[in-house]
């Protein structure tokens, strides 16, 4: 019997079970074929440690020392450029991110394609940066096996019981695995995986957020160039191995599934980033779609479940899994009996599923 075991191979659960292998032994399973498969595998990469709940802020601005020691982190910049209506949106954007507002000119030296005919006001700020999504997976990864834990992928669970010494998952092809507490890292799913286990769920919400692959604006070098959005979230754009990501940045809720981009959605956004920028779109390479799944207070939900303790959540990261995981790990391995995670009462009480009970 496993002293953890862990449902769901994506960022939130393998930082976790990084943590948690100091405790005890941990068996981390995932559905897929391969980790970080769903929502942490089509992430926006990008670490902005003001974006979010004030609790998930908490944890990601925690998380900066260990992600830059982690060697996970570049340079990327943010900027937001608003049309001369969105000035409310516009304002509120530069206080919650703290950016510092720019001319027009200062913003078209650092982003060229800006459509002055449409770009009333514009900020920025350096603080933002790159993500290594797939070192941080895979480092977190290692480390869960370097402390003794297993890793299995394509272990699907079908069906989850209790007894007094713990849980017995059984998984798509009849196996069972035991363990003493049970981690619930399963993302969208998460809801889902307590149902099974007789507990019910938080109100997590699956939100479907597409992406299109669009060629480097033509004669641009666009390695440099900021994460770019539009006032409000109606839109965002940024730079990934040479290619020019745009979001139109929705929010659909959806059932927990592979999710996929919806062509009119798409087209949509790209409308909406269209009007800013002076350079057409007149090519889609590929597109794709993820869920970002959240509470519904937006806060992630980290910690024994108040109806039974051995049952631990690590769920809600609604798109911020990545900027959050070192700090959210520590808060689990603090709900799990380890070292004190050095947040306030306040924090872990803003975190922990007993605001749902």
């Amino acid at each position: 019997m496993h002293d953890f075991l862990i449902i769901g191979g994506g960022i939130a659960g393998l930082s976790s079970g990084a943590r948690l292998a100091g405790l005890g032994s941990v068996l981390l399973i995932e559905g897929e074929g391969q980790l970080g498969y769903h929502a942490s595998g089509r992430s926006a990469a990008l670490y902005e440690a003001d974006y979010g709940a004030p609790a998930t802020v908490t944890l990601a601005r925690a998380s900066g020392e260990e992600l830059a020691d982690m060697n996970v982190l570049s340079p990327r910049g943010f900027m937001a450029g608003a049309q001369a209506h969105e000035e409310a949106a516009f304002a509120k954007d530069c206080a919650d991110l703290h950016m510092r507002r720019i001319t027009l000119a200062e913003a078209q030296a650092i982003v060229p394609i800006l459509n002055p005919d449409r770009v009333a006001f514009a900020a920025h700020t350096d603080a933002a940066q790159n993500i290594d999504t797939d070192l941080m997976v895979q480092t977190y990864a290692r480390r869960l096996r370097e402390r003794g834990g297993t890793v299995r992928t394509g272990a699907l669970v079908a069906g989850i019981r209790r007894d007094d010494e713990g849980w017995t998952a059984t998984l798509a092809g009849g196996e069972e695995l035991r363990a003493r507490r049970l981690v619930n890292a399963a993302g969208a799913w998460a809801d889902r995986i307590a149902a099974l286990a007789g507990l019910p769920g938080i109100g997590l919400t699956p939100f479907r957020r597409s992406i299109a692959q669009l060629p480097a604006p033509e004669g641009h070098d666009i390695r440099a160039w900021p994460m770019l959005f539009g006032a409000g979230e109606t839109w965002y754009a940024k730079t990934e191995a040479g290619k020019w990501l745009v979001s139109p940045a929705d929010e659909d809720p959806a059932e927990p599934h592979d999710a996929w981009a919806d062509d009119m959605v798409l087209a949509e956004g790209l409308a909406r980033y269209e009007e800013m920028v002076t350079a057409p779109v007149t090519r889609v390479e590929t597109s794709w779609a993820g869920l970002r799944s959240f509470a519904p207070d937006r806060t992630l939900v980290l910690g024994p479940d108040p109806l039974d303790p051995a049952f631990i959540w690590c769920a809600g990261q609604g798109g911020q899994g990545f900027l959050s995981a070192p700090g959210a790990a520590r808060v689990m391995e603090e709900a799990a009996g380890g070292d004190p995670s050095g947040f306030l009462p306040e924090i872990l009480a803003a975190l922990s599923p007993a605001r749902f009970r």
